[in-house]
């Protein structure tokens, strides 16, 4: 990775108060998210101050004495030399935490193989966890009882159901986060039961990459499916701002695809007061539209105070629920899964955060076409996004 990439994956120092992601203070100390955030430029916000402020900056700098302007040369001179150490800083800290990943991944890997039954503990793994969790018991004093109760099972004793692995570790694990659980729909645990994976990796481009895996399943013909997020190629005063997502095309199997539903109508014709059943497809409430992220808008078109944002919700819901993924669920997948995670959580947050995820269809939108008796397509499948590269397959 060259100086300029590296320098522009890291958030060093987010002071922007509309930061998509909260940072959880708990009162004991056990940080579970990383304190580097990008930030996220607000397009309604750029619409209604850029130009009046840049120009206002413009035409006060030209009015200043000449003096004045020269000695605001020289600090853009000294401004510059510290943007030179930031670059150099940001490519240190970006250099430590892959060091770091790849230290983490061996941790990741054995995980991933007791998950699925590959890999069972020794007894001294399983011993010195254990006493990890007797700790975090003791911690937790209005559940000690409960605690108690739950480990008076004798040691060595078997189990009533043999089992292989942890089933349905990840899935447990999304839907014990706050917000991503509310993202997922009763029709997706069916398919989320086959997820065995989530892994993250940084990218050549200044970004991260989210791989979820997954085994065979009765939904999609995908083995792997991804999402990236991508930073802009510059930075400014340490502050990196997110660019945009890219997710993968699901290649759903024949009426499996849980991203929509079929909606069955009768209509009347006006003429011939015959009536026929129509079936259209329609968006449906689904974890898996986290494949196919909100987009900018083309630069041709122009979105109104109401629509940009709208649109900042949703990408800022969407930018926020990766950083989820990055800096939570996958280092500390157990903790979610065990609920320990949730000391650290904020249930006060921000209840928009799915509506935010989802677009709302309104009456008029389902009624929009019950008039319309000739046009009408059966089983017609929503256009997928133009741009989706093909998820992998094993």
């Amino acid at each position: 990775m060259d100086q300029q990439s590296a320098s522009t994956f890291l958030d060093i120092k987010n002071t922007s108060s509309s930061a998509p992601t909260p940072q959880n203070t708990p009162i004991n100390a056990a940080p579970i998210t990383s304190s580097y955030r990008p930030t996220f430029n607000s397009i309604s916000e750029n619409m209604e101050t850029q130009g009046t402020l840049l120009g206002r900056a413009t035409e006060r700098i030209q009015s200043l004495p000449t003096s004045v302007q020269r000695r605001l040369h020289g600090l853009k001179y000294f401004q510059s030399k510290h943007a030179e150490l930031e670059g150099k800083f940001q490519e240190e800290v970006l250099a430590l935490e892959k060091k770091y990943l790849a230290l983490y991944q061996p941790l990741y890997n054995k995980r991933s193989e007791v998950i699925t039954g590959k890999y069972e503990p020794t007894e001294e793994e399983v011993t010195l966890g254990k006493k990890v969790a007797d700790e975090e018991l003791e911690q937790q004093q209005q559940q000690r009882q409960e605690g108690e109760e739950q480990t008076t099972k004798k040691e060595g004793e078997d189990d009533e159901v043999i089992v292989s692995g942890i089933p349905e570790f990840w899935l447990t694990t999304l839907k014990n986060h706050p917000q991503i659980g509310e993202t997922i729909s009763d029709q997706d645990e069916a398919a989320l039961k086959h997820l065995v994976d989530i892994r993250m990796q940084y990218m050549e481009k200044p970004g991260f990459q989210i791989e979820f895996e997954f085994s065979e399943n009765d939904f999609f013909q995908n083995t792997i499916l991804t999402k990236a997020y991508y930073y802009q190629e510059h930075a400014y005063g340490g502050d990196f701002v997110y660019d945009h997502a890219q997710g993968c095309e699901i290649q759903w199997k024949e009426g499996k695809d849980l991203t929509v539903t079929v909606e069955t109508k009768k209509q009347r014709h006006k003429g011939t007061n015959k009536t026929r059943v129509v079936k259209r497809t329609v968006p449906a409430d689904s974890f898996f539209h986290f494949f196919s992220p909100p987009v900018f808008p083309d630069e041709s078109e122009e979105l109104d105070e109401e629509e940009a944002e709208g649109l900042d919700a949703k990408l800022e819901a969407d930018y926020e629920m990766g950083e989820e993924f990055k800096d939570k669920i996958i280092p500390h997948a157990v903790d979610y899964f065990t609920g320990k995670a949730l000391e650290y959580e904020d249930f006060d947050g921000d209840d928009d955060f799915e509506d935010d995820f989802y677009d709302d269809v309104s009456e008029e939108d389902e009624d929009e076409d019950e008039d319309d008796d000739d046009d009408d397509d059966d089983d017609t499948q929503p256009a997928k996004g133009e741009n989706a590269p093909e998820c992998k397959q094993s």
